[in-house]
């Protein structure tokens, strides 16, 4: 008797595309923002927007982690 469920993905295609959407935009959000911290001791340029761009990456990718808890497997289809 497990007390989680395992989670074997979706078999929709949209949703799929849209879930790996999800986890890019978030790591590749936070590696931006981490990146952007040692740009700024290094004296380069720029790295206020690299954290914003990160920090806005990072947003987007928890509001469509909400969006995608909204949606389930059968919608769309008819």
């Amino acid at each position: 008797m497990a007390f989680l469920k395992k989670y074997n993905g979706t078999t929709d295609v949209r949703l799929l595309r849209l879930e790996r959407l999800i986890w890019i935009l978030i790591y590749g959000g936070l590696l931006s923002t981490v990146l952007s911290g040692f740009a700024r001791d290094a004296g380069a340029q720029g790295h206020v927007a690299l954290m914003a761009c990160g920090l806005f990456a990072v947003a987007a990718g928890v509001v469509l982690i909400l969006v995608r808890s909204r949606l389930r497997e059968d919608d769309g289809k008819t």
